[in-house]
């Protein structure tokens, strides 16, 4: 069993590498190497996983294993960036629910999935949101058993590179 824990500015170089490791090992294929460089920077840069950190719009969920080696993570952020797409009153997005590429299928996703609906309950949120590449058939299958449908085509740009996303929805029970 994994040992969760919120991050911490100190868990930002292992949670930038392993965010920059699981994206480029899904999806790094599909982007020219200037784009993926942007992006990389943009998003998984340790000055910007550090602001995620540090500000009050994210919270990190880590998985580490019992000798202290992060092995996936999650976050939430309110608001959610999909706001406009659902007529939810309060919904908060899920993001990057990554695990370390040699621990897919072992049951860390849904580790993480679990404390992340939970925490969306606890803090109020009547639906929860999340954007899933349209060719990733293996995380919609994931998202669809926890009941997510999808509500919305949107884009997700990577450089200069489009991607067709599909945004997905849970109505959360209070």
């Amino acid at each position: 069993m994994p040992i969760l824990r919120p991050a911490s500015l100190e868990d930002v170089p292992a949670l930038a590498a392993l965010g920059r490791d699981s994206f480029v090992a899904k999806f790094g294929h599909l982007y020219k190497p200037e784009s993926l460089a942007s992006f990389l920077e943009q998003v998984y840069s340790e000055p910007e996983v550090a602001k995620e950190v540090a500000g009050e719009d994210c919270i990190h969920q880590l998985a580490f294993d019992e000798a202290g080696k992060l092995l996936g993570f999650c976050k939430l952020r309110y608001p959610s960036w999909y706001v406009e797409h659902s007529d939810a009153a309060n919904p908060i997005a899920l993001g990057q629910l990554y695990t370390d590429p040699k621990m897919t299928g072992r049951g860390l996703g849904a580790v993480l999935m679990d404390w992340a609906l939970d925490e969306a309950k606890a803090r109020g949120h009547d639906a929860i949101q999340l954007s899933v590449y349209s060719e990733n058939d293996g995380a919609q299958r994931f998202y669809e058993r926890y009941g997510f449908t999808k509500i919305a085509d949107i884009d997700f740009w990577v450089g200069d590179h489009r991607d067709d996303e599909f945004l997905y929805e849970l109505r959360l029970q209070r």
